[in-house]
């Protein structure tokens, strides 16, 4: 029998080269070949806890229980910190993305915050949080830092973030008081045909579908115009495919197709709408076209409708990009959009494992290019303008409604 100088040495030589598990099946082991008292002996020669020369012993005795490959048996070692505060994972989720939790009632944060900005405000709401935990909770989370690498777009306007905490406040009152706010843009215009689609999707070898070598845009190729609406509390997208050219024109019957295909539905008592869209294209704030159409619109709706336009050079905080747009774009990657009755069908069958649904419909009327609206006509709109940034944040009241 090993005296215990002896057992010590042993033990000393082998412990770096061993992990957990090797370690306690030497030290059961030893216990086994001293016979009574030989656990108490070796807990007090390594160091070991009796419990942990006593699970070596049972493993030794049951080899078929134990797990192969695994140093601790399954739920061992250290609790994570989120394991051990059950709320740290969702609050952090309600920092970076609140709508992510399908809470419509959180305010929206347009703005990015570093992992020590957020550790920092997770310890004022009571957790325990490093920085360190918050960028590996994320990094679990698939969370990435992709979209802060392109936070500086050329000349940034000095009032950039005072406009996102005023649509902030807005997006959340009109959320808070039951009204519907909907993010709204023209995704990238696509080619209709057998055409090349980046991305891959998965085909038997040798059974890829072939493609136009060549996709010049000459004009006798039809192109598709998707304009999304994106309702912000419900989750849900609605997608009008348009055939002939994006004009204000266009986006507005968007936006009128949606309340009527959705929105009077899931909002039967809605006092006013709130828009949230692009300084530019077929809904920029300068585009007089936009503004006369949304008049027509609210006349029709006998709604007041207020717009906010993100700043200049910061369409990607759009939510419609990455709440909508970012699915479809995955969703038929690697598919040739050989006609528009493909596409309605791709962008209606995008979900998302958070719930996002989204419809589809066709629009194939004419609208033309180079419309102009006098400045007579423009006299005519009930526009009121915010105090803050009145090009940008506006009310565009119904002209048969005398009072609202």
């Amino acid at each position: 029998m090993s005296t215990d100088a002896e057992i010590q040495r042993k033990f000393e030589r082998l412990a770096p080269l061993l992990d957990e598990r090797t370690l306690r099946l030497f030290a059961a082991a030893e216990a086994d070949a001293i016979g009574y008292g030989g656990v108490s002996r070796l807990s007090r020669i390594t160091g070991l806890a009796r419990s942990t020369v006593v699970r070596g012993q049972e493993e030794m005795s049951n080899p078929e229980g134990v797990s192969t490959g695994r140093v601790r048996r399954p739920g061992a070692g250290r609790k994570r910190a989120r394991d051990c505060d059950p709320t740290l994972t969702e609050d952090l989720e309600r920092l970076v993305e609140p709508l992510s939790r399908g809470d419509p009632m959180s305010p929206l944060r347009w703005t990015c915050k570093s992992i020590r900005t957020l550790a920092a405000a997770l310890v004022g709401m009571g957790h325990a949080a490093s920085h360190r935990l918050v960028w590996a909770t994320l990094r679990e989370l698939k969370y990435s830092l992709q979209g802060n690498r392109k936070m500086e777009e050329g000349n940034q306007h000095p009032d950039r973030n005072a406009q996102f905490e005023h649509i902030n406040d807005r997006v959340a009152r009109e959320m808070r008081s039951g009204h519907p706010v909907i993010s709204v843009d023209t995704k990238k215009k696509e080619l209709v045909g057998n055409y090349k689609n980046a991305g891959q999707k998965w085909h038997r070898k040798g059974e890829a579908p072939h493609v136009q070598g060549h996709d010049f845009p000459r004009p006798d190729v039809p192109r598709a115009f998707p304009y999304g609406i994106y309702d912000l509390a419900r989750n849900l997208g609605h997608v009008v495919v348009g055939t002939d050219h994006d004009t204000g024109q266009f986006a507005v019957a968007s936006v009128r197709g949606w309340w009527r295909a959705e929105g009077r539905r899931l909002y039967p008592t809605a006092k006013r709408l709130l828009i949230t869209a692009d300084g530019g294209g077929s809904n920029g704030y300068r585009l007089r076209l936009w503004k006369r159409e949304l008049q027509h619109l609210a006349d029709e709706l006998r709604l007041p409708i207020s717009v906010c336009h993100f700043p200049p050079g910061t369409s990607k905080w759009n939510k419609v990009e990455h709440r909508l747009f970012s699915f479809i774009s995955t969703n038929w990657r690697g598919e040739p959009l050989v006609d528009y009755e493909t596409i309605v069908r791709l962008i209606a069958n995008t979900t998302t494992t958070t719930g996002l649904q989204v419809t589809c419909t066709l629009d194939r009327r004419k609208y033309a290019v180079g419309k102009k609206v006098t400045d007579a006509e423009m006299k005519t709109l009930r526009i009121t303008k915010d105090d803050f940034h009145g090009e940008w944040n506006y009310t565009i009241a119904p002209a048969l409604v005398a009072d609202l």
